[in-house]
């Protein structure tokens, strides 16, 4: 009789479903720190890279297929029961520790870069999964509110792309240039609308000779004071100032599109180092270009538009060189890089010129 009445006390202590589900949420939530800063695991087996492909694909279809079995067993009433509920979760922790397992067995030495975009497929779904599970238990079953949330959940999203995800530190090298010329060619394109679009005498030219009311003349100084209010256009100074910022901009995309070719062309699966180190440094392109972007919208501090042209001159230049002494470089003597750098070079000191003043004051 004891030994039967321990497992029906062991039940009734079990939780609520809902607290559970709160639980498990957190127990995700905690996972999260770990996965962003754990290290490869060591070990002294040989790395199968179809191995590793296909249990990380099938990880992601488990925790998908859990993450289902999940919001149906509560979108509806009644909900589980709290040892059902139980099997849940401990099915829902396992799915997610399996994937970051499988992540955690891709040595260092298959590319920083792969290693990144695996690490970022994998916190998209413990995050997801945390997310669904948070959305459960706050949002009563069968709301209106509760199907909206969970039809949009990231979970199902974040598992489809795993097996998308480059299966090489080249293609994840060229995944990632691609999306930072990407970024560099949408910073180009509004910096060249706000130019075109830029018209600080559209007031003056939008009256009419039938305007002939008492407050015309009123109006016609509030534009002329606006004309004047150098937080709200760009100076003539200004203007002249922005034309070899613009040309820097378009150096860096054309820069970053070359370096891309070029790992396309002649970049090794096996020189991961080498396409990491490029990959790396291209990274700091398009926040410096869009440091740059931001400094010449008036008001315009001319200083800050020079020390952040700097700034991108230097990360651009450095981004060139490491790519001239590298494979994908194959004949650094007739390469496009020299013809680019003395390109930026001028550009640079175009500003210098211009912004000259402004260090003597």
């Amino acid at each position: 009789m004891a030994g039967a009445a321990a497992p029906a006390a062991a039940f009734s202590t079990l939780a609520p479903p809902l607290e559970q589900l709160r639980h498990l949420a957190r127990e995700l939530r905690l996972l999260l720190p770990g996965v962003r800063v754990g290290e490869a695991q060591e070990t002294t087996k040989e790395f199968n890279r179809g191995t590793f492909w296909r249990r990380l694909n099938e990880a992601a279809v488990k925790v998908s297929r859990e993450a289902t079995t999940l919001t149906e067993a509560f979108s509806r009433l009644p909900l589980p029961s709290p040892q059902e509920t139980q099997r849940f979760c401990e099915q829902v922790h396992a799915t997610i520790k399996a994937i970051i397992a499988v992540y955690y067995s891709l040595p260092k030495d298959q590319g920083i870069t792969l290693r990144k975009l695996v690490r970022s497929a994998t916190l998209d779904v413990v995050d997801g999964m945390a997310q669904l599970v948070e959305v459960l238990f706050i949002t009563p079953a069968q709301s209106p509110e509760n199907n909206d949330l969970i039809s949009c959940n990231s979970v199902w999203v974040a598992c489809q792309q795993v097996p998308r995800i480059p299966r090489d530190n080249k293609a994840a090298a060229l995944l990632m240039l691609t999306k930072s010329v990407d970024f560099v060619k949408d910073a180009h394109e509004e910096m060249e609308r706000a130019v075109d679009e830029y018209d600080p005498y559209c007031g003056l030219l939008n009256d009419t000779e039938e305007d002939t009311s008492d407050n015309h003349g009123d109006e016609e100084d509030d534009v002329l004071v606006s004309l004047n209010n150098r937080d709200l256009y760009w100076s003539e100074e200004d203007q002249e100032l922005i034309i070899p910022c613009l040309a820097l901009v378009r150096a860096s995309k054309a820069g970053l599109k070359k370096i891309r070719i070029s790992v396309a062309e002649n970049g090794k699966k096996d020189q991961v180092a080498q396409l990491d180190d490029i990959v790396d440094i291209s990274d700091e392109i398009s926040p410096s270009v869009d440091d740059l972007a931001l400094s010449i919208y008036p008001p315009m501090c001319h200083l800050t538009v020079r020390i952040n042209s700097a700034k991108l001159v230097s990360v651009l230049k450095k981004a060139l060189e490491i790519t001239k002494a590298s494979h994908v470089t194959p004949k650094p003597e007739d390469s496009w890089i020299p013809l680019l750098i003395n390109a930026v070079d001028h550009c640079m000191n175009r500003i210098k010129e211009l912004t000259q003043n402004e260090l003597e004051l």
